[in-house]
């Protein structure tokens, strides 16, 4: 249900930005910025070509943040007994980002199949071919088999660990500059959480940018034949465009981080609070947050 709940709200609130964010990502050259890339998706692909992979985007975000919710528990108890603490309500913000990075070890093993086949979707007007979710799914299995669907998950590693770090360090930080004398997390608005989720989304973002621009060309132009690894694809962009390609689509990015990771924070804490109380009046629960 977590899962669900934060993933449809990250997908509708983000996906036109997150299209926009793999365009200039894997064809750095071929658009001069945000708007000009918006501009022309929508003239040439329409609506449909802003929410192009949309199933699995919803696929994907749910998927990982089932697992990541899931685990972030598990993972809160294991590193509790780590350091030693009583409880987890003992946690300080650093504990939790600790925690947050371990589960995304988990969550990375169900993105990076739906995360592969998204990407795909989102950049067939470039790669100039056409067909639908089930057609990208079956060119990927017939191609290159079950394993086929793994491409870039190392990338997704090297992103989603440091980067959850960020995203649940920032989320926590953020959440205890709100707090007021005497009061606790739980008990904070929803102006706070919201706020306090799009800074962790942003923080991610900032923290991993070129490491997803890299896995995204990975996983796009495999399409056209198999790619190098991480570090020698890292290796050739440096050496062939440098530093700065790195960062295309980061404006985007950030943009959309700031609402869906706000809109998934809320759905979190409101969702868990609806679960974790018995017989929950939603006006009582709205009140509080």
């Amino acid at each position: 249900v977590l899962g669900t709940a934060c993933g449809v709200a990250c997908v509708v609130t983000g996906q036109p930005f997150d299209t926009i964010k793999v365009k200039m990502q894997t064809f750095p050259t071929m658009y001069q910025g945000f708007f000009d890339c918006s501009v022309k998706t929508y003239q040439q692909e329409g609506m449909h070509g802003l929410y192009q992979g949309t199933t699995p985007a919803l696929l994907a975000n749910v998927a990982e943040n089932a697992v990541l919710f899931a685990c972030y528990g598990f993972c809160q108890q294991l590193v509790r007994q780590l350091f030693g603490l009583g409880n987890v309500q003992e946690l300080s913000d650093l504990h939790s980002a600790i925690a947050g990075s371990f589960s995304s070890v988990f969550s990375s093993m169900v993105l990076c199949p739906t995360e592969l086949v998204k990407c795909r979707m989102q950049a067939l007007h470039e790669m100039k071919v056409t067909g639908s979710t089930w057609t990208v799914v079956k060119a990927i299995f017939r191609s290159e088999g079950p394993l086929g669907f793994f491409q870039g998950l190392t990338s997704t590693w090297l992103r989603e660990v440091p980067g959850y770090f960020f995203f649940f360090g920032g989320y926590e930080v953020s959440r205890s500059f709100f707090l007021q004398a005497g009061q606790s997390k739980e008990e904070l608005g929803a102006l706070p959480v919201t706020v306090s989720g799009g800074i962790g989304g942003a923080a991610f973002w900032l923290a991993v940018y070129p490491i997803d621009s890299v896995k995204s060309r990975i996983q796009v132009l495999s399409m056209a034949g198999r790619q190098d690894g991480f570090l020698l694809s890292f290796l050739h962009i440096l050496r062939t465009e440098g530093f700065m390609p790195l960062y295309c689509g980061l404006m985007p990015t950030v943009i959309r981080a700031l609402p869906s990771n706000g809109a998934l924070f809320l759905a979190y804490e409101l969702t868990q609070k609806k679960l974790t109380t018995k017989q929950p009046d939603s006006r009582d629960i709205l009140g509080e947050l």
